[in-house]
């Protein structure tokens, strides 16, 4: 085994003794800045002569004590160096990962390769192997310059940690890969940093839905009253409702979490889906002029500013077709449903979840507040009540 030292200039290389590279670089001043980084070299077990290089960090002693662990490596668990000899770059990772059959049937499929294209454009012509948490940092930093959301980045970076974990599960990279995406810390201090908390009120709901074209009001009404998902509504079809049941079961593959689940049908909208007409052809519910409803957006934005409801991201108090999901899980608890029931209504699969789409207002505080009032009240009435009722004293009547 051997240790080198890479010039910062014209990355060669070069024996730990060299002072000087040969373009000129002064070694031993670029040592003490810490602008050199040092590589191991050494041979891995079996036939032929399968010479391995791995980058050991910007320290000395970092790279003798990876010099080490790998001599022990190669002397006990010699098959944890066959690991380190596959090294495919980003690129080719993401391309074995996006074949997979289980990445591929995902409904998220499509944004999960969005997302690593972006990730490619950068970084897809470096081997794994190679990349340091600085290197995914200033990825992070050129996306945010570019304009692009510290939420959208984060997602790029945990679909490639995802990613790196199942090729290390099929021992394409090893933990050092795996280290190096898990050390990174992502731009927004907390998953819920970005959460939406954008309600719309039952006034403004039937404002809207009394301006939307006819086509349009049974997907959005089923979305305010069952908290469905955009996917799961526009894929619904009647084979999943059973109006006699008033329920909506939806399948494994219909929902996000591939969980199937029972989504409660109220008289509102059982009363619009028996007005629903069925195509003979088609089973989808939701159609216009024969053809299975896929986006509702256009339709919205218009009846919303007809209604004089600001509408989309960028508007101020502005909601989108997802935020009746936020309205519908928050309507519920209002209304006094226990949480377990709620997220089992909309799939919710931990609480952290539950909580993005749960919004407290400053109503809901009030509401608290005067609940707290009313209780203490209760409380000194009730203390009252029993000093009047509490014994005199000895030799009084």
């Amino acid at each position: 085994m051997a240790i080198y030292a890479e010039c910062p200039i014209c990355h060669k290389k070069q024996s730990l003794r060299n002072r000087i590279c040969k373009c000129g670089e002064d070694l031993v001043r670029a040592k003490r800045a810490k602008r050199v980084r040092y590589w191991i070299s050494y041979y891995l077990p079996g036939p032929g002569k399968r010479q391995r290089r791995e980058a050991a960090g910007l320290s000395l002693d970092d790279a003798r004590a990876a010099e080490g662990k790998r001599l022990a490596q190669r002397r006990e668990t010699p098959h944890v160096l066959e690991l380190s000899l596959v090294n495919k770059t980003v690129k080719e990772l993401a391309a074995w990962y996006l074949d997979l059959p289980r990445v591929r049937t995902l409904k998220s499929a499509w944004r999960i390769g969005y997302n690593l294209r972006a990730l490619c454009e950068v970084l897809g012509d470096k081997r794994a192997g190679d990349l340091r948490p600085e290197d995914l940092e200033r990825y992070q930093e050129a996306r945010a310059a570019a304009g692009i959301a510290p939420a959208t980045v984060d997602q790029e970076i945990q679909v490639a940690r995802t990613m790196v974990n199942r090729a290390f599960d099929n021992r394409l990279v090893d933990g050092e890969v795996v280290r190096v995406f898990r050390s990174v810390a992502p731009m927004l201090s907390s998953s819920n940093a970005n959460a939406r908390d954008q309600v719309i009120t039952h006034q403004q709901f039937l404002a809207i839905l009394r301006v939307l074209p006819v086509h349009a009001r049974p997907p959005v009404a089923t979305a305010y009253y069952t908290g469905m998902r955009r996917g799961e509504i526009f894929s619904l079809t009647w084979s999943h409702v059973d109006m006699a049941a008033r329920v909506i079961r939806l399948a494994a593959d219909q929902t996000k979490t591939g969980k199937a689940r029972e989504v409660p049908i109220c008289p509102e909208l059982h009363r619009i889906f028996s007005g629903l007409p069925r195509s003979i052809n088609v089973d989808a519910v939701f159609l216009y002029r024969g053809v299975p409803l896929k986006t509702l957006r256009r339709s919205l934005a218009t009846a919303a500013d007809r209604a004089g409801v600001p509408f989309g991201r960028k508007a101020a108090g502005g909601f989108t077709f997802h935020d009746l999901r936020h309205t519908f899980n928050t309507n519920l608890r209002r209304a006094g449903v226990p949480e377990s029931v709620i997220m089992k209504i909309t799939g919710h699969k931990t609480r952290a979840m539950f909580d993005r789409y749960n919004t407290v207002d400053l109503d809901d505080a009030q509401s608290a507040v005067a609940r707290l009032s009313d209780h203490l009240q209760s409380s000194d009435h009730s203390s009252d009540q029993d000093k009047k009722r509490a014994p005199g004293k000895p030799g009084t009547p």
